[in-house]
């Protein structure tokens, strides 16, 4: 196992998360370089991605490094019975780094035993996706100056969303207040409601996503309801649209606040909220590249400053 490898959030200190989001804001002063020359990345997704392949793709070659892989696991070797094991051997002949999405849950640990190439999880199921936190975790110190004492507030798909579940491991470190807003089916689950109970983090379960709960808010990150993750089509429906944010619902906000959402969104923001100053979904896509340009110098083991 390469100990460079990016498994979980909750493998980072707040030192060493701090120091990925020094490394991102070097990146966003210094997008363009040679570091990676003569370096191979293999991207390999097993579901489906638009923006976090895309965001590492661009990272890689904007850093000078090439980029092998496949984006539809039905054109791998996989389609005819290859096992992930041989999969990740046989491609870490090939590449310095590996960056995999995969819909089994604990697939990217696994990955890590049995290649020395470092494996960067790019989401494993509904478990967790690391490189999205760092980029929210850049976003929301972007744009409230800190990440320390934040009320932080979490809205609609909690049970499957590992983009939140990465978020909550890692805001644990910077004392944040929470809010959870979901339906019964997509609370929160438990092992994070006690990781916030083991860490002093004060939180509350909504099921209305109501006024007072946006205005006592710096940061609200809406969510997806997935229907890949639902084994019931009809449960699905009935949660499906059960909340969405509208521009009306953020007159009496804070003048701080930001929206945050890892997108795709579907019906969860409502376009005219798009304009709004608050709005900032858009801008955090963008900051992917940096984080994830500090995420892969830092799994190569590449100290950017030195260069």
């Amino acid at each position: 196992m390469n100990t460079n490898s990016l498994v979980g959030i909750d493998d980072l200190s707040r030192a060493e998360l701090t120091e990925l989001l020094t490394r991102a804001s070097y990146f966003e002063a210094h997008p363009n370089s040679k570091l990676l020359e003569g370096k191979v990345v293999a991207t390999l997704f097993f579901e489906p991605s638009t923006r976090t392949r895309l965001s590492f793709e661009t990272a890689v070659n904007r850093l000078g490094g090439r980029v092998i892989g496949f984006s539809d696991a039905s054109t791998s070797s996989t389609s005819k019975g290859e096992t992930l094991k041989d999969t990740i051997k046989m491609v870490s002949n090939y590449a310095d780094l590996i960056v995999m999405r995969h819909y089994l849950e604990g697939s990217a640990q696994y990955a890590t035993e049995v290649t020395e190439v470092p494996i960067v999880n790019a989401g494993d199921g509904a478990n967790q996706h690391p490189s999205q936190t760092m980029l929210d975790l850049y976003s929301i110190l972007k744009t409230q100056g800190t990440l320390d004492g934040l009320t932080i507030t979490m809205v609609g798909d909690l049970k499957y969303g590992r983009t939140v579940h990465s978020l909550v491991t890692a805001l644990r470190h910077f004392g944040p207040r929470f809010h959870f807003v979901s339906c019964p089916e997509l609370r929160m689950p438990e092992r994070y409601l006690e990781l916030c109970r083991e860490n002093g983090i004060e939180f509350e379960e909504h099921t209305e996503f109501s006024e007072s709960v946006i205005n006592d808010s710096d940061i609200i990150y809406m969510t997806r309801v997935q229907g890949e993750r639902f084994s019931d089509p009809m449960e699905y429906e009935r949660v499906k649209n059960l909340y969405t944010l509208r521009n009306s619902m953020l007159a009496n906000s804070k003048e701080n606040v930001r929206i945050l959402h890892p997108l795709p969104r579907v019906n969860e923001i409502d376009r005219d909220v798009d304009e709004n100053a608050k709005a900032y979904y858009f801008e955090q896509a963008r900051n992917g590249l940096y984080a994830r340009q500090a995420i892969i110098t830092k799994a190569l083991g590449i100290d950017p400053t030195e260069k």
